[in-house]
């Protein structure tokens, strides 16, 4: 399935490749660079390239391009699924994943790669599987290594790889048993000047860290659980349970592990958290436009706006902006015509503002271009979606596990821009707000 893998930085280098089934050519990338040169954002690269041999299929995850190369067709979703399982792999692994950290370990990513897949197909992918095979890197280990010329690579097949359940590793033991759940949904919303919503949804992760002995069978349920469509499970999960009574039943992974995604498509159930009041103007003839923008929350249930960040990306004709903001800290690059506002908390009592004049150049015509507005946060304690879960029960061993549930709404990457010309749009894209103005 997959012949090649190609690591390639922000600057389109290539620091690193993998070949499974044959060496293929570097010179195979030259279709990716082609493409990244006509993109007009790094997000934009389109994720699967044909070329006359192959096809090339990406991800963009930590300014890193992961290129995989693929001779006959597959389906695409499968081979990025993968891509992104490598990333986690590495960032579970390392801590962090950047090519500083995949350099100083490139023999466990070797490694790490060579198990994952076996002649090109995806063998060992979990976690808890991975680290019996390969050990984590630690400083004593890569010290041992070195001196006696060791690797990392285990002596004994893993004990979950003949199991029914090769998720999970057995003799787990813990001092504290612990299962953790954090409930993060991010919202793509677009609003119209009315405050009308014309389409909304919301995309949605439980991500869960479960730290419990011996072998348990735990149950999650849902307070409204018909919320969800469109939902992908972790292979622990029983699916015909779900299906009969909506209810999570499974045997959780050894650690970290992400339990489902879910979408959020109706309307009625999207509530957009803050509310943007903008007025920027370019008179004609004149150097000077007016800058005057407002934040403040909107059906948040009384659960603070933090981390907000604004950009604006301003038009070529401006030169300089001379604003004042009541709250945090504001930036502009001539060069870029970036204009950044780190607003942080807002405070309702007193809503953040930045108002001020752009200086543009002498002679210079009214700007065409309608600037936009991209608003990022995060809201703590909170399901934008309204889902609550009801309860969690273990079953299977004896002792009385510690549990946590957390909820959080936060901004994503803004990728797209509607143009809808005539009148103002707002446009929210993975809760980062977005407003054209005309």
């Amino acid at each position: 399935m997959i012949h090649s893998l190609f690591l390639v930085n922000a600057s389109g280098d290539i620091f690193l490749e993998k070949h499974w089934k044959s060496v293929v050519s570097r010179s195979v990338c030259d279709y990716f660079f082609e493409a990244q040169e006509r993109a007009t954002e790094p997000e934009n690269v389109p994720p699967v390239i044909p070329t006359p041999h192959h096809y090339l299929i990406s991800v963009l995850r930590h300014r890193i391009y992961f290129v995989a190369v693929i001779q006959s067709e597959v389906p695409p979703l499968f081979v990025i699924e993968f891509l992104h399982r490598v990333v986690d792999t590495f960032q579970d692994y390392f801590g962090v994943c950047t090519e500083a950290a995949i350099k100083d370990n490139v023999v466990v990513v070797y490694e790490l790669l060579e198990e994952m897949l076996d002649n090109g197909f995806p063998l060992a992918t979990e976690s808890n599987i991975l680290k019996e095979l390969i050990k984590p890197p630690t400083i004593l280990r890569t010290m041992v290594n070195t001196i006696t010329g060791s690797t990392n690579v285990g002596e004994q097949l893993p004990t979950g790889q003949l199991s029914v359940v090769p998720w999970r590793r057995t003799g787990v033991k813990y001092t504290n048993n612990e299962a953790y759940f954090d409930v993060v949904e991010e919202i793509d919303a677009i609003i119209d000047k009315s405050g009308s919503t014309i389409t909304a949804e919301i995309q949605g992760v439980i991500d869960a860290c479960v730290k419990l002995t011996g072998m348990p069978d735990l149950t999650l349920s849902f307070m409204n659980p018909r919320l969800l469509d469109d939902v992908s499970f972790h292979p622990c999960v029983r699916f015909k349970r779900w299906e009969a009574e909506r209810i999570l039943s499974f045997i959780p992974p050894d650690g970290n592990f992400r339990l489902l995604s879910y979408h959020v498509s109706s309307q009625n159930l999207v509530a957009i958290p803050v509310y943007v009041k903008h007025n920027i103007t370019f008179r004609e003839g004149s150097s000077q436009g007016r800058f005057d923008l407002t934040l403040g929350p909107k059906q948040t249930m009384g659960k603070a706006v933090e981390s907000v960040l604004v950009s604006s990306q301003l038009p070529r004709g401006v030169l300089n902006a001379n604003l004042n903001p009541s709250q945090g800290t504001y930036t502009f690059d001539p060069v870029t015509k970036l204009l950044s506002w780190d607003v942080g908390k807002i405070n309702p009592q007193k809503l953040p503002s930045l108002k001020g004049t752009m200086s543009l150049q002498a002679g210079a015509s009214k700007p065409d271009e309608n600037p936009t507005i991209n608003i990022q946060f995060k809201i703590q304690q909170m399901a934008i979606s309204g889902l609550k879960v009801n309860r969690l029960d273990m079953y299977g061993e004896k002792y009385k596990p510690f549990k946590g549930i957390k909820y959080m709404t936060k901004a994503g990457k803004f990728q797209r821009c509607v143009w809808i010309a005539g009148s103002d749009r707002y446009y929210t894209n993975r809760a980062s707000l977005i407003i054209v103005t005309s």
